[in-house]
């Protein structure tokens, strides 16, 4: 499996969340990224399950990106708990 980048660091997820809000592709193009490795620690959950984990990660990354689109963290909740329920979501539906 392919080494995944770095988790961003509190600062930087915050700069990245800012500039999310005003519109900044690239910055939820940034916050995905940053996040593949708690993607990859979800689908280690469900190997073995008939699919393949290539397949999980493709899936899983979709929820991911659903997730840093419609993250509010106006709302109290951490982006990686917040992350972490849209990716098991779409994994299980």
């Amino acid at each position: 499996m392919k080494t995944f980048p770095q988790p961003l660091e509190a600062e930087e997820k915050q700069y990245y969340l800012q500039r999310l809000k005003e519109g900044d592709g690239q910055a939820r193009d940034i916050l995905v990224e940053r996040n593949l490795r708690l993607v990859a620690h979800i689908v280690k959950k469900y190997q073995g399950t008939g699919e393949e984990t290539e397949d999980l990660i493709s899936i899983g990354t979709i929820g991911l990106i659903k997730a840093v689109t419609t993250f509010d963290s106006g709302k109290g909740s951490r982006l990686a708990t917040y992350a972490a329920r849209c990716v098991e979501n779409v994994i299980l539906s």
